[in-house]
């Protein structure tokens, strides 16, 4: 049970943002959140940053996007999240996730939130040829093993890009509802 569930507030949302060509929609992952009375907060991952007009996303938010470690003494800018989405999640961020590699914020957050207990789900967005890489099914089998909800985006042709119309960012918040609504102490 989260403190902001305990005070009856709205759920506060991680969305972590890779550095993939659908990740300049994430707008509609958080649009989708916040009609379902989420609070929402961005995470990006280094690269990820070039990716997003944030600018939009901050106004869309009312939150800075995070993507570097704060400096001692450097106020928290986000509440603690009650629920993270990571979308899109590319090939590398899911391997370095799943071997506990914490060498970014995002990758920092997302390997804590497992012990923290957090639910989390992940939105993979790579391509046939990064699919069938037997570390990639590794991966994703661990991720599962944590208790991360995986999403059903199917890789997209090498060299091909797209998918962006097929890339379900509601499904995120879809997935994470009823994880959600276990931890509430009215469920």
């Amino acid at each position: 049970m989260t403190e902001s569930n305990v005070q009856g507030k709205k759920p506060f949302l991680y969305v972590v943002v890779c550095a993939a060509g659908v990740a300049d929609d994430v707008g509609k992952l958080i649009t989708q959140a916040q009609e379902r009375h989420w609070d929402v907060g961005v995470i990006a991952t280094p690269q990820g940053l070039g990716f997003l007009d944030a600018e939009a996303i901050q106004s869309q938010t009312g939150y800075p996007i995070r993507s570097a470690w704060r400096t001692p003494g450097e106020a928290r800018p986000l509440p603690p999240a009650d629920a993270i989405a990571v979308a899109p999640a590319t090939f590398n961020t899911i391997n370095k996730w799943a071997a506990g590699i914490s060498d970014t914020l995002a990758l920092g957050i997302l390997c804590e939130a497992y012990g923290m207990g957090i639910p989390t789900v992940v939105l993979p967005y790579l391509n046939a040829a990064q699919a069938a890489h037997p570390a990639y099914q590794r991966s994703l089998k661990r991720l599962r093993e944590m208790g991360v909800l995986i999403g059903s985006y199917k890789p997209h042709r090498p060299k091909a890009g797209g998918g962006a119309d097929r890339f379900g960012w509601t499904e995120a918040v879809d997935l994470l509802e009823p994880a959600l609504n276990q931890h509430r102490p009215d469920s």
